[in-house]
């Protein structure tokens, strides 16, 4: 089951209020420049990895399960 917007959206507000994170950390090229393809995901991700960092993991995992409109509905409300 796909999670939905006012689910996840305090989870991604409190990825963005960590040091560090106020462009979106690891997940920025989704968060912040709308590219909200499964392939930018995949790579933030995989990004996320490399530095360690598990909420961006857990986050981008997330993002996968939603559908593209969702996605644009959560960076929209993030905005």
């Amino acid at each position: 089951m796909k999670p939905t917007v006012p689910e996840v959206l305090p989870l991604f507000e409190t990825y963005y209020a960590k040091p560090g994170n106020s462009v979106g950390g690891s997940l920025h090229i989704v968060l912040d420049d709308a590219n909200i393809q499964d392939v930018y995901v995949k790579y933030c991700i995989e990004l996320a990895k490399e530095q360690n960092d598990e909420d961006g993991v857990r986050l981008g995992n997330i993002l996968l399960t939603m559908s593209k409109t969702q996605r644009l509905k959560l960076l929209h409300k993030l905005g």
